[in-house]
């Protein structure tokens, strides 16, 4: 369960390094140090984990279930066409194995998929593959689940919405990097209840 009091913001526009710092500095002011169990949740993206074994070692890693299912439908499509009932019913299959944590079954189940004509087809297949294969001890989600954990980040995209989208992508505006950082920053305190902690510590 979530408190939605407790949720608070980070942010900026900035490349990894500066980010996985920023985010290190969030969760300990969040009591990072404190948790008796410590959770990353991301997608399956290389750069992610790569802030997680640097920044937060020894934290649970869970891919969001949703972009793994993405990846699935993704499959479904190379291999049978957009709209196939064919496709369909492979990837309900598949889901339902993803649901479980059963991801050595897909991946197998993408391994035994008959070639396709197209090459760069095949190898999207094939990365599709290794996608699940280098994830696979991040989508145990029904031990996940057993456990109370998040499984989607959910949470996180629509504070993306309500943080920047709502002010920075309004229609006609546009930003420097700079204006727009101040105004994220803005908003993060904003909107994570810490604006009353801004003026005090400027005062």
């Amino acid at each position: 369960m979530r408190d939605d009091a407790s949720t608070t913001y980070t942010g900026a526009i900035e490349t990894a390094d500066p980010f996985g710092r920023r985010i290190y500095r969030e969760a300990w002011d969040r009591g990072w140090d404190r948790a008796k169990t410590k959770v990353v949740l991301g997608d399956g993206a290389l750069w992610i984990w790569n802030i997680a074994d640097e920044h937060f070692p020894g934290a649970i890693q869970i891919v969001d279930l949703y972009h793994a299912r993405e990846h699935l439908e993704a499959v479904g499509r190379l291999a049978f066409g957009s709209g196939s009932a064919a496709g369909t019913a492979w990837v309900a299959a598949r889901r339902d194995e993803l649901d479980d944590g059963d991801v050595d079954v897909i991946i197998a189940e993408i391994r035994k998929l008959p070639a396709v004509s197209d090459p760069n087809r095949q190898d999207e297949l094939r990365k599709a593959a290794q996608y699940f294969e280098t994830n696979k001890l991040r989508m145990c989600y029904k031990y996940f689940r057993a456990r109370g954990f998040f499984v989607g980040s959910g949470v996180v995209e629509a504070g993306c919405k309500t943080v920047i989208g709502q002010r920075l992508k309004q229609s006609g505006m546009r930003w420097t990097v700079a204006g727009a950082n101040a105004v994220i920053a803005l908003r993060c305190r904003l909107l994570g209840n810490r604006w009353n902690d801004l003026w005090r510590s400027a005062a």
